[in-house]
């Protein structure tokens, strides 16, 4: 009998094929004389917050839309960026506000994500999209999140009736995960880092989801034969190679699909953000 090898997802080809869909709406707005214009907020010298804005206005240009970026020092007063989000708001060639995370500490991001307007929000942070979630009417959904659902379609991987496990229960990945799977009709069950006996938990998954920063926390024995696999984690090793949370080449072994890291899930992250753009444009295009 042969060895099981799961079906890697290939999130490059994935957010390629949207990214050629995204080309084509760009396109079609520009007919009614509108572009899609995205701000990018950067505060700060992060060296990955830049690294992480560069690729956002890289993907901007290459689908075409438009993209101004905001750059602040690092001990800038937050009712400068306040102001600026403000205007940005009321400007209408900007159809998505993007404040790059984290924040140095003199700032308040709750009080910076509620500044920006719902209708702006392609990043999904706002309480009004993250509240709309749970009712499924949310204006727009959290990249991530939203990135691994358009995967699981891509390949033809439904939910429904479905036991998904998250592990990793924060705001920007595994909470809005389970409610967008549970709108799905998923049976979801979300772990986290003081879940008592991890294993007895994800041997049940027929989607796994993973997302806690934690390099090889998912081994083999802890995932159900033929499962879908989802790796959100990245995690760099101290000789510089990239991970996710998942022993990559012990659980393909065992799992349906498996999505690798780097390739997997990322490439995603920034398509979802110029799909959230380019679905405002149209919005306030009257479509």
């Amino acid at each position: 009998m042969l060895a099981r090898t799961a079906k890697i997802i290939d999130g490059i080809a994935v957010a390629t094929a949207i990214r050629t869909e995204c080309k084509e709406r760009v396109a079609a707005l520009a007919t009614r004389g509108v572009q899609p214009g995205l701000a990018v907020i950067l505060v700060g010298d992060n060296a990955a917050s830049a690294v992480y804005v560069r690729n956002k206005i890289r993907a901007c240009a290459d689908v075409g839309i438009h993209s101004v970026r905001y750059d602040f020092a690092t001990d800038v007063a937050p009712d400068t960026v306040l102001s600026t989000i403000e205007e940005l708001n009321a400007d209408p060639t900007i159809h998505g506000i993007l404040v790059q995370l984290p924040l140095p500490p003199q700032f308040a991001t709750s009080q910076v994500l509620r500044a920006i307007s719902a209708n702006k929000d392609v990043d999904g942070f706002h309480l009004y999209n993250v509240g709309g979630l749970v009712v499924g009417d949310t204006v727009f959904p959290p990249c991530t999140p939203y990135g691994v659902v358009k995967m699981l379609e891509y390949e033809g991987i439904s939910v429904e009736g479905k036991n998904v496990v998250v592990v990793g229960a924060s705001n920007i990945v595994g909470k809005p995960m389970a409610l967008m799977l549970m709108q799905r009709d998923a049976t979801v069950c979300i772990c986290h880092a003081k879940t008592r006996d991890l294993a007895q938990f994800t041997i049940l998954a027929d989607i796994l989801v993973v997302a806690a920063g934690k390099p090889n926390l998912i081994l083999p024995q802890m995932v159900k034969t033929g499962a879908v696999v989802i790796d959100v984690g990245i995690n760099r090793l101290s000789d510089g190679k990239l991970v996710g949370d998942v022993d990559f080449e012990g659980v393909r072994q065992k799992a349906s699909y498996i999505t690798p890291v780097p390739g997997g899930v990322g490439p995603m992250t920034v398509t979802m953000l110029l799909v959230n753009t380019i679905a405002s444009a149209e919005r306030s295009a009257g479509e």
